[in-house]
């Protein structure tokens, strides 16, 4: 069942000496395992270089641990990614690659598809997806599951922070919300537009700076509740025997990056902590997929859960990855199928169906990106750059191919550059095998009207969303809106 290509990392000497005579001596503890969950954030944080970022916490917390350069969701929109880590395969193996699909009691996990809550339980970890949080922090975690498969409310013991010290080992989530779309700009110390770094595939606009200073904005918040969570561990003496991992379930909502196949949809955060394993104020250059973080802690505790599409990447029984998979499916309205696949440099697409245009309609991102509909008046306008227009093309190559180490963005596509023919083959290569390995579902054709439901449950949230921006039901979001009154 296992479907990833690896290359076997070392296991240090005198790692596996210290191990074997702890082992000898008496098992250690089992470590508690927290993961912090951001949404919809790429490594826009001073510790990862972003200059205009205000997060004091989080590079204290990088400082502290191991920060990876390199690490990926298995699809650039939450429930999908959610789906691959909770459950610790790819969503295309189980059927859960549409967005916001199969939520209704007739979609139930098959029995193999196992949450890693459940594997823990048997382990006699207590699980927790946090909502409640002390009161003196001021805030809450967003409790946030989005499963494309039914949940019957068991996948967690607990929702309350307060039951953690009581029932150790645990493992518990905590997911905060800031970094999702909509953004809404700071009512004090706002992040100055003049002084963020744009991607060079968005334009130099106004709007767009703003937006993106609003992002910046929201970024500080989240620096600030996971300093909170980390005092937290501390007052309550946790620290010392809790794993914590630092990521987001993928990239930011950008102009090509949340829903679309590209480096800023899947590449995420991911920060360590736990000095016994791990050198605090190191970095890694290993791939790493989000996948392999459900590995890891199921390691971490003892599990043995033979068939996952991920394997531990630090600590002993570590591999380094040498390929990186994604996919892209339907979200809500906008049907598509890519698959990518990428290696230390280069990044290969497959785009099946290339008849449809880059910037597909898309209700939901039309309601909260000001950016996304201001990049479509300055096209027609004809104000984009020739790299920038690219992505408003009416339809797209079958194959892309990019060198991620000359062309970070992904603007200069090389599929039919003969120089890089060799590449292209190896890559698409690895692509077909991994789709035949985990026998992809997204090959196969959707119920019209299972996704006619689908469609029927997210129109609520939508409409109250414009309600609340004083969008008509045919506008578009084309400002950043202010902070909402508490």
């Amino acid at each position: 069942m296992t479907s990833f290509h690896y290359r076997y990392g070392w296991v240090f000497i005198a790692l596996s000496t210290l191990v074997a005579v702890a082992t000898a001596a008496e098992p250690p503890a089992k470590p508690n395992v927290l993961w912090i969950i951001a949404e919809d954030a790429c490594k826009d944080f001073g510790c990862y270089g972003t200059a205009a970022a205000r997060t004091p916490n989080i590079d204290r917390f990088a400082a502290e641990s191991c920060r990876y350069q390199h690490a990926f969701a298995t699809a650039p929109v939450c429930s999908p990614s959610r789906s691959a880590l909770i459950t610790g395969l790819y969503q295309t193996r189980i059927g859960a690659q549409n967005h916001r699909s199969h939520r209704t009691a007739e979609f139930v996990r098959p029995p193999e598809v196992r949450l890693i809550t459940e594997r823990l339980r048997e382990a006699g970890y207590f699980t927790a997806n946090v909502r409640k949080l002390p009161a003196e922090l001021g805030f809450n975690g967003a409790g946030k599951t989005d499963w494309n498969f039914y949940d019957d409310g068991k996948a967690f013991d607990s929702a309350d922070w307060g039951d953690l010290k009581a029932h150790q080992p645990f493992y518990a989530q905590v997911d905060l919300h800031e970094t999702h779309r909509v953004y809404y700009r700071a009512t004090k110390n706002p992040t100055d537009p003049a002084k963020v770094t744009l991607p060079p595939y968005l334009a130099d606009d106004p709007l767009i700076r703003a937006d993106w200073a609003a992002y910046l904005d929201e970024v500080a918040v989240l620096d600030q509740k996971v300093g909170a969570l980390l005092e937290l561990l501390d007052r309550e003496g946790l620290r010392d025997n809790t794993v914590v991992f630092f990521l987001a379930d993928h990239g930011r909502e950008d102009f090509r990056g949340k829903y679309f196949a590209y480096e800023q949809g899947f590449e995420a955060p991911l920060i360590v902590r736990w000095p016994s394993l791990l050198k605090p104020g190191s970095t890694s250059d290993d791939l790493v997929s989000f996948l392999d973080i459900h590995a890891q802690t199921l390691a971490m505790a003892g599990v043995n859960a033979p068939g996952l599409d991920g394997a531990p990447f630090f600590g002993p029984g570590a591999r380094k990855r040498e390929y990186i998979y994604g996919a892209r499916d339907r979200i809500d309205d906008t049907p598509d199928r890519v698959r990518t696949v990428r290696d230390a440099r280069f990044k290969y697409l497959h785009n099946f169906e290339p008849q449809r245009p880059y910037l597909q309609r898309m209700a939901y991102a039309e309601v909260t990106n000001p950016a996304y509909n201001r990049m479509r008046q300055l096209f027609a306008e004809g104000r984009l750059n020739a790299d920038q227009a690219k992505f408003m093309a009416p339809s797209r190559p079958p194959e892309e191919l990019y060198d991620l180490q000359a062309d970070p963005f992904e603007l200069h596509n090389l599929a039919d550059d003969p120089a890089q023919r060799v590449n292209l083959e190896r890559l698409r290569k690895q692509c077909d095998a991994w789709m035949a390995d985990t026998h992809d579902q997204g090959a196969i054709p959707e119920d019209p009207a299972a996704v006619a439901a689908d469609l029927q449950r997210n129109e609520a949230p939508e409409k109250k969303l414009r309600a609340t921006l004083g969008l008509g039901p045919h506008e578009v979001l084309l400002k950043v809106p202010p902070m909402p009154t508490p």
